[in-house]
């Protein structure tokens, strides 16, 4: 194989669009991204990039001769610090750092990397996360201590997962129905929790809603097979979770009967910032971000959060999260601008404290049941003003900012 030959070229974009896909990229900044680098190759290509297919279309300029390549593949995890550094060899290829053949090399060794965290931390980041959601929701100390407690039961649930083949496809409604059922034995000697919002709390890492807000951003960027795809994935993995806290509770209560909720005080209003610190510190290690990345990540979600508090004391809670879209957009973009990194390694970290999940769960508990989690006026439509805010949000800071990088 002579250096630089299209097969080479071919095998390098290829093999990008399928690492860049599994390691989490959104179909139209990918979709983007390809275009980008098969022309900086010189490859004219088309592509198109969703969920769970990718169809190359490249061409040939030497013997005018078109290249198709279809592979079905699954629905990519989010992997910040995989993602970064395949976009650095993206740029080490452009200055001529590194040759094709190295350069696909690296690419592979990418691709099987471990996370930059060890088990432990990550760990810890599955018990924190569900603490930090449940300061956030402002409940009582009694939900977020055993909120915490099941976040680290839900950890085991995903690591016997990553080695069985069978429970990692049923692990959304077997963790719920896990968690329901110890969360309904929990009442039975500690009557003061909130067992539906602890249920939610431990589960909250499953909770599809930055699924939904990408999968409504895609649609934004006209990408209509993609968006339309994660949309109802995302819906499917609510039902599915919805229906195993169901099953979980019911049997516990055909074993020990319901248990009458005693309130308790709730945790004081200051927690909510310890609340992002925290949770921002857990998506750092769930999402495998770079520790050089850490601090501008933990920076983000501190951005979301004070923008959209702010602005929703003036305007109301959904035009809040539009201003906390539009601040962490900004940032984002001139985080890449600077750093000379993707902008969705500080974006997704920051959405995800905007991004209304709970709220979907909760809504969708409130229409089955009619009983409340949390009591919230026009959840539906409330729920709805803030997914449109945060996509538009999102929309205007790529205007005011351009984005350095299609990644």
């Amino acid at each position: 194989m002579k250096p630089d030959s299209f097969t080479q070229k071919r095998h390098f974009i290829v093999a990008l669009g399928k690492s860049l896909h599994k390691f989490g990229a959104t179909a139209y900044r990918l979709e983007n991204h390809l275009k980008s680098v098969s022309e900086f190759l010189d490859v004219p290509g088309s592509f198109i990039i969703t969920p769970t297919a990718l169809t190359f279309v490249l061409y040939n300029i030497e013997d005018q001769q078109e290249y198709n390549y279809v592979v079905r593949v699954n629905p990519g995890d989010i992997d910040l610090s995989a993602l970064s550094r395949a976009n650095d060899l993206v740029e080490q290829l452009s200055t001529g750092e590194k040759t094709l053949a190295e350069a696909i090399e690296t690419l592979n060794d990418i691709a099987q990397s471990p996370s930059p965290y060890n088990r432990f931390l990550i760990f810890l980041a599955y018990g924190a996360s569900p603490g930090a959601f449940a300061l956030l929701m402002h409940t009582s100390w009694h939900d977020v201590f055993w909120s915490t407690l099941l976040g680290f039961l839900v950890y085991f649930l995903v690591w016997w997962s990553e080695r069985s083949k069978s429970v990692a496809n049923a692990l959304e409604p077997i963790t719920a129905i896990t968690v329901a059922f110890s969360a309904s034995a929990i009442a039975q000697f500690d009557p003061g929790i909130n067992i539906t919002l602890v249920i939610l709390s431990s589960i909250i890492i499953f909770i599809p809603g930055l699924s939904l807000t990408t999968g409504l951003a895609e649609l934004s960027e006209k990408d209509l097979i993609s968006g339309t795809a994660k949309i109802m994935h995302a819906i499917m993995i609510l039902f599915k979770l919805y229906f195993g806290g169901v099953l979980g509770m019911t049997l516990a209560n055909l074993i020990w009967g319901p248990t009458e909720y005693i309130s308790s005080p709730t945790v004081p209003d200051w927690t909510a910032w310890l609340a992002v610190l925290i949770l921002s510190l857990s998506l750092v290690v769930i999402f495998r971000a770079r520790p050089r990345h850490a601090f501008w990540g933990i920076l983000a979600g501190f951005i979301a959060f004070a923008a959209s508090r702010w602005a929703g004391l003036h305007v109301g809670v959904a035009l809040g999260a539009f201003v906390g879209a539009f601040a962490v957009g900004v940032y984002s973009n001139l985080f890449a601008r600077f750093a000379k990194a993707p902008a969705t390694i500080v974006m997704l970290q920051g959405l995800v404290v905007l991004v209304p999940g709970s709220k979907v769960y909760i809504g969708l508990n409130s229409l089955v049941t009619g009983n409340e989690i949390v009591k919230i006026n026009q959840i539906g439509s409330e729920t709805f003003l803030i997914f449109m805010a945060l996509v538009a949000g999102l929309i205007f800071a790529n205007v005011a900012v351009r984005p350095r990088s299609s990644l």
